[in-house]
């Protein structure tokens, strides 16, 4: 989402012409996230997200992301949907970049995370899983366990980079080994976000107004999206785990899903699989930083000391699960 690709003021008149959005008031960069360009944009009709997908998206992944929010915004779920154009695509082009416009969402994404939040956020989670169950397309986890150890690989060409040490390349080689032993192999499959972190899922009065970002969208086993949410919504800042958001998470997403006894049993290694995924993601990044970006890559020593908390961790009664 930070901004990668410019585009010109007749570039954005020839883009909206060809929807019935009316015309441009102002375009905004945003200055969040590392994968597209996204632009706050306000016309005389009203606001939207207009996003460019840069070359890191897989082209042929955009009808996946789009008709996903589609069928979640048609079954009654809080994602913003595509907006059409006058030929009824939601996927155009602008400054030789896919484009689409999307539906602006009131709400704001939190700062300081609360056991009510999570509690909400693992109502919202389960209601995703269960919108998408009947939703036709898929696509594969490219990010899967599968893709961790040449993406590693892929960040050793250096090892002088100061984003890595010495013991570092040790453990997380044995992390590797380890969590390609043990990873589960039959737990119930569906859509998943895979990347719910707090700054994707808004709240309005106290009630989630909108899930937004779904370009990590895949078919994945559903308590992996599980994982990915205790890593990121149940940490505090110094890296301790907050076992009551943990349990309010849980609790929120039982309420509407139930999770097999095999998913809770899975759930510490998925968790620090979940881990492993974004430091390694973020390392990458960090190594390979893109000229033009108005954001930083985030630091993945951040999960690397999740991971370390997460290896200790044998049974869900850490999650708070008894």
């Amino acid at each position: 989402m930070a901004v990668y690709t410019d585009i010109a003021e007749d570039e954005l008149d020839e883009l909206l012409r060809q929807y019935n959005v009316g015309d441009a008031l102002s375009l905004k960069g945003i200055a969040e996230g590392v994968e597209n360009s996204n632009f706050l944009l306000h016309t005389d009709v009203g606001s939207y997200i207009l996003t460019l997908y840069e070359k890191r998206v897989n082209k042929d992944d955009l009808p996946f992301f789009l008709g996903l929010m589609e069928h979640l915004a048609k079954n009654d779920f809080v994602s913003p949907s595509p907006i059409l154009t006058k030929q009824g695509n939601s996927l155009t082009e602008v400054a030789d970049r896919p484009a689409a416009i999307i539906e602006f969402l009131e709400g704001r994404s939190i700062k300081r995370i609360t056991p009510g939040h999570c509690a909400l956020l693992g109502d919202s989670l389960a209601k995703l899983h269960l919108a998408a169950e009947d939703f036709d397309l898929k696509r594969p986890n490219a990010l899967s366990i599968g893709s961790w150890r040449p993406l590693f690989e892929s960040c050793l060409v250096d090892k002088s980079h100061p984003a890595l040490k010495v013991a570092e390349i040790k453990e997380i080689e044995e992390e590797l080994t380890c969590l390609e032993k043990n990873w589960p192999t039959s737990l119930p499959l569906g859509v998943i976000h895979a990347d719910l972190f707090p700054d994707n899922i808004f709240f309005l009065s106290e009630q989630v107004s909108g899930v937004i970002d779904y370009y990590f969208a895949c078919n994945d086993f559903l308590a992996y999206d599980i994982a990915i949410c205790l890593n990121a919504w149940c940490f505090e800042s110094d890296a301790s785990f907050n076992i009551t958001k943990a349990r309010k998470l849980l609790s929120g997403y039982r309420a509407i899903r139930d999770i097999s006894e095999a998913e809770l049993a899975a759930l510490p290694y998925l968790c620090r699989g979940a881990a492993l995924r974004f430091y390694l993601t973020r390392l990458y990044d960090w190594i390979n930083q893109i000229d033009g970006a108005l954001v930083k890559p985030k630091n993945p020593l951040e999960y690397l000391k999740k991971l370390r908390f997460l290896k200790d961790v044998e049974t869900v009664a850490a999650y708070g699960i008894e």
